[in-house]
């Protein structure tokens, strides 16, 4: 068993902030989960299996210039992390947007099985 640490939790960050989806994907079980911050259920959106995230954070990185998550603070507690992000993303038709948010990350074997993501909704 994979000891969860925050330098393995800064690694994750790391690969998003290089926007990398190959880097980011080395840090989820094939079994992943992905509960976004977004969408109809009381979960918001859910994405399950590897392939499913990939392509989200594909397009993601895909639409903007970059994106990156500054990490504000980071607790640790068992086989999970719970991290406070300031993210800002400049985008290909130079749009700019900066929010909080959290991400709760579940660990086993030292890969992510679960990514739940809460964010602030700006509004103009």
């Amino acid at each position: 068993m994979t000891a969860l640490t925050r330098d393995l939790v800064d690694s994750v960050g790391d690969a998003f902030n290089a926007n990398d989806i190959d880097a980011v994907m080395k840090h989820f079980a094939d079994d992943a989960t992905f509960d976004h911050a977004v969408g109809p259920e009381e979960h918001g959106i859910r994405l399950e299996g590897a392939e499913a995230i990939r392509n989200a954070f594909s397009s993601l990185f895909e639409k903007v210039v970059n994106v990156h998550w500054e990490t504000l603070d980071c607790t640790i507690s068992g086989n999970k992390a719970c991290c406070e992000y300031r993210r800002t993303a400049t985008h290909k038709d130079g749009t700019k947007e900066e929010f909080l948010s959290v991400d709760i990350l579940t660990y086993r074997d030292g890969l992510i099985v679960h990514k739940d993501t809460y964010y602030k909704q700006r509004t103009s």
